[in-house]
């Protein structure tokens, strides 16, 4: 893929039921889905209009469902080398994935998971997209440290700090910018209860029709619809496997 350096190019859940996995998604955010071409072990890639969003497949390790992001590097290798220096770890690969792309499982020094990617495709993913319907159009970091989280992505990927909000004891809501334009927020967890890691939000054309399907097909809605700086409503949400995601409906 030739997506510059430090730019998400993909997003896959991995979960403990892919067939009601990929029927809740259908539903809630409206992808269209079909198994990849050759196998790969049944993984299901699910496409907003021509355009692919995200993938879908059963979780191969015994760890609880999850999203996982990816961001395209140019040395997958390099990569995870300088991860490590940085003070993260690699959990797997560099491997091949084939006819996709090289990868690698990371986290950074506070924990948080990750994938890294170059894929073999001179096509550009188009997964991310900030305004598009049914693509991921925000990224939040839920860490521990904000400050040194800020410091690891912005040395790895060039990520910027764009601004912040007050959030009182919290601390702020600090929004990230890749150069070209905001592609979320970084923020520290409220408790010890809540888990350090990314969140990715999906962009739906009617955020109260979307949770009355989350709700009937068996998911959660942790928090109701509220509105953003900017006028979007967004709402954070739990699938019936139990990973999490959010939603995000335009300004009006």
């Amino acid at each position: 893929m030739a997506n510059p350096q430090g730019t998400h190019i993909w997003y896959e859940l991995l979960t403990s039921d892919r067939d009601a996995a990929v029927k809740f998604y259908e539903d809630v955010i409206g992808w269209t889905t079909a198994e990849f071409p050759g196998g790969h072990g049944g993984y299901i890639v699910a496409s907003a209009g021509a355009d692919g969003a995200a993938g879908i497949m059963t979780n191969p390790a015994p760890t609880p469902p999850v999203w996982l992001g990816y961001i395209g590097v140019d040395d997958v290798d390099a990569s995870a080398e300088k991860i490590k220096a940085l003070g993260g770890s690699v959990h797997f690969g560099p491997a091949d994935i084939p006819d996709v792309g090289r990868f690698a499982l990371v986290e950074d020094p506070q924990g948080v998971k990750f994938n890294i990617m170059r894929g073999f495709s001179p096509e550009d993913s188009k997964a991310w997209n900030r305004t598009g319907l049914g693509h991921c159009c925000w990224n939040e970091l839920t860490t521990t440290d904000q400050v040194a989280a800020l410091d690891f992505y912005g040395e790895m990927f060039g990520w910027r700090k764009d601004g912040a909000m007050p959030m009182g004891e919290q601390g702020d809501y600090t929004f990230l910018s890749d150069g070209e334009g905001m592609i979320g927020a970084v923020m520290n967890r409220q408790g010890p209860e809540q888990p350090a890691m990314w969140n990715y939000y999906f962009r739906i054309p009617d955020l109260d029709a979307a949770l009355a399907k989350v709700r009937a097909d068996g998911g959660k809605v942790h928090y109701e619809p509220m509105e953003v700086p900017g006028g979007e409503r967004v709402s954070f949400c739990q699938d019936p496997q139990g990973a999490v995601f959010g939603l995000v409906e335009p300004a009006r």
